[in-house]
């Protein structure tokens, strides 16, 4: 399963040569940690979307995840829904969205990671997905909804294309299924912060740390644990790296960042989400 000697298609390099294990790595060399922003794909617009990719990016953000929009995203709180259907409501696609990480792809070398659900994987299926994915500069899959028990395939797809396909674990995961997940997980290893959807939260409770502290022992460096879910303020980036996370994982706080400045205009709103940006990932520098 590991994918490591596997060639991938359309120009891109093999699966250890990823390039979220390259960013990773080099900011872990530094004594780093990661910040990783989410932004869905079609909001606010079609077209400032691509402008706010690169407004995160030019703050600072170490990886950007991409949402590509679904209907029925059990794993996201209001304000990603919300964003998502007004996403599919102007008429953003999978294909589009890809288009926009192309887009991107050709402005900057920030790892990209694409997360949807299977339903659309499925639907377009995982060969075409995968090859249309990586052809448009993706660097990893993350699907909520698709277990390790049930991702042989996808995990096999994905990295025959050079992606690495990332799981979510929760705080109750057993040790026993983490070590597993473990095992097969590439780029790095999501702990959900909270039982529940996203979205910011005001604190945290102290189970959130112990279970930072609890799955980074379990993994033992086999992979990087980034955690997400509710991050929204540098005291809470913090608290996470400082219980042992290795990156964080902001996305609530963008969309709602732009959902305040909407009456702003543009330049003043993209200009919120560099700012935003650029405090988050000052915050991974001094734990």
């Amino acid at each position: 399963m590991s994918g490591s000697s596997s060639s991938s298609t359309g120009g891109s390099g093999t699966r250890s040569d990823n390039a979220i294990d390259r960013r990773l790595r080099g900011l872990m060399a530094r004594g780093e940690h990661a910040l990783i922003g989410y932004m869905v794909a079609g909001y606010p617009d079609e077209h400032t979307c691509t402008d706010v990719a690169l407004a995160m990016i030019d703050g600072g953000v170490d990886i950007l995840e991409i949402g590509i929009p679904f209907s029925d995203p059990i794993a996201d709180g209001p304000t990603i829904q919300r964003a998502s259907y007004i996403a599919l409501s102007r008429g953003m696609t999978p294909r589009k969205a890809l288009e926009m990480a192309k887009v991107i792809r050709g402005s900057s070398d920030t790892p990209l990671v694409a997360m949807t659900y299977y339903n659309i994987v499925y639907r377009i299926g995982m060969e075409r997905f995968a090859s249309m994915a990586r052809e448009s500069g993706i660097d990893g899959l993350i699907l909520p909804d698709l277990t390790y028990d049930e991702a042989d395939d996808m995990i096999r797809v994905a990295h025959m294309h050079g992606m690495d396909l990332i799981f979510l674990v929760a705080p109750n995961t057993s040790d026993e299924r983490l070590n597993m997940i473990a095992s097969v997980s590439k780029g790095f290893l999501y702990l959900v912060s909270v039982y529940g959807t996203t979205g910011e939260r005001d604190r945290f409770h102290e189970y959130t740390m112990d279970a930072i502290r609890r799955v980074k022992g379990l993994i033992m460096g086999r992979v990087p644990l980034a955690v997400g879910f509710g991050i929204s303020r540098r005291e809470h980036v913090r608290a996470m790296l400082d219980a042992g996370a290795d990156a964080i994982v902001v996305g609530s706080a963008f969309i709602n960042m732009i959902e305040r400045s909407r009456e702003d205009s543009k330049g003043r709103m993209l200009e919120g989400v560099r700012q935003l940006t650029y405090e988050l990932k000052q915050a991974t520098k001094q734990v």
